[in-house]
Parts: C-alpha cells; sequence; structure tokens
C-alpha cells in the first residue's frame, strides 16, 4: 500500500541542523528498508497559485486554497504493508523532523 505522510508546519520555522541530520537518517533507513517512494519540502502557502478551470472559468487567484496558521511543509510517499506499518513511520517521521504529520493512504 501506498501513503502520504504530511509534513505540518508554521511559516518561519525553518530546520535546524540536528532535524536535518534526522530527516536524511530517516529518509537512509526508509530507503534501506525498501518503503521510500520519494520525500521533499515545498515552499510556503504564499507562494502557492490556485487555479480554477472547471467550465473553462481559466480563474488565476495568488495564493493557497484554504489560509490557515498551520500548513503542508513537505511529505514523504512511502509503500508499507498496510496502515498500522505507515503509522508506525510516520511516528518515526514526526520525531525525525520534529514536526506533526498527517497520514493518508494513496487510492489505488
Amino acid at each position: 500500500m501506498r501513503f502520504l505522510i504530511a509534513v505540518i508546519d508554521v511559516d518561519g520555522n525553518p530546520g535546524t541542523g540536528d532535524e536535518i541530520a534526522a530527516i536524511d537518517e530517516f529518509n537512509d533507513r526508509l530507503e534501506a528498508n525498501g518503503h521510500m517512494i520519494m520525500a521533499c519540502g515545498i515552499t510556503s502557502p504564499r507562494e502557492a497559485t490556485t487555479i480554477d478551470n472547471r467550465a473553462e472559468a481559466n480563474l488565476v487567484t495568488a495564493g493557497p486554497v484554504n489560509v490557515t496558521p498551520e500548513h503542508m511543509s513537505g511529505f514523504w510517499l512511502i509503500n508499507a504493508a498496510d496502515k498500522a506499518e505507515a503509522l508506525g513511520l510516520a511516528a518515526a517521521g514526526s520525531k525525525a523532523c520534529n514536526r506533526k504529520v498527517e497520514v493518508r493512504a494513496l487510492h489505488g
């Protein structure tokens, strides 16, 4: 099964050197154990562009769909045997990055 582990953060909270090192170590463990599909950080919601082209509306808006204090700042896409394994990996990821994470299964 494939899962998204979203890292939840607030603006102005860059990773410390220790957090980056712990994330790198966690990534290496995911890779070594065959869990890693991909991982990356993403830019702030302030840099988002929202596009709505339903019914050819061609609406382009600067900024995110939702404005909230917390947002996704990165993610892991992983392979796991089941939800229980994904939750265990997510707990380790949360500890490594020192942030909350949200876990969701991918469809299909």
